[in-house]
């Protein structure tokens, strides 16, 4: 995989046009200034937190005793049912309900941003080539930034957009993730097999 195919594929995974209705229903409360300093301080977290699974990920396979292909599998699995619920959206929202107040890590860091699917393909990128942490860096670097933009802008794009354009297009990028985790199965499966279990 490149560097643009890594971008691309992190940039789906955190969903910042299906994260938009989720943020903006949690950010409600809050005055526009105020809204702003919580989703970069949120944004921010996220990245902290997606850097230390792309660079401490491989130790912490090695401590648990994973090997590559379970986390191939795992993160395709992961993939499939976020994707599956991009597609058909729960009352509840993409990750369940969330807490009032103003949000602190829990939900729009993790995992708004930084979910378990992006973890997984983070420490499968890690995993598959280490030496390329650097590619890899610069991929979630991208990503992250694209992802910023999109919700950083998210009150002008909801009224551009509109609710049904955005939820629209969430499906589409569920189709594109569903299409991807059953290949990350395929793959996984395949790797195990071929070392004969």
């Amino acid at each position: 995989m490149d560097t643009m195919s890594a971008a691309l594929t992190l940039f789906l995974i955190m969903d910042p046009l299906g994260n938009i209705p989720l943020f903006l229903a949690l950010l409600k409360d809050l005055p526009p200034r105020r809204q702003r300093l919580v989703m970069a301080r949120e944004l921010l977290i996220a990245l902290a937190t997606l850097f230390a699974f792309l660079w401490g990920g491989n130790h912490a396979l090695e401590l648990l005793n994973l090997r590559q292909e379970s986390v191939t599998i795992a993160g395709g699995i992961i993939l499939f049912l976020i994707g599956l619920r991009m597609i058909f959206p729960v009352p509840e929202g993409l990750f369940g309900e969330s807490p009032d107040g103003e949000p602190f890590i829990v939900p729009m860091a993790i995992p708004g941003i930084a979910g378990p699917s992006t973890m997984a393909a983070l420490l499968l990128l890690g995993h598959n080539s280490p030496d390329r942490n650097a590619d890899w860096s610069l991929a979630l670097l991208a990503a992250w930034l694209g992802t910023a933009v999109i919700l950083m802008s998210s009150t002008l794009l909801y009224r551009l957009l509109g609710a049904r354009m955005l939820s629209a297009l969430e499906r589409l990028m569920g189709m594109l993730l569903v299409a991807m985790s059953v290949q990350m199965l395929l793959d996984g499966v395949g790797v195990y097999l071929g070392r004969g279990g």
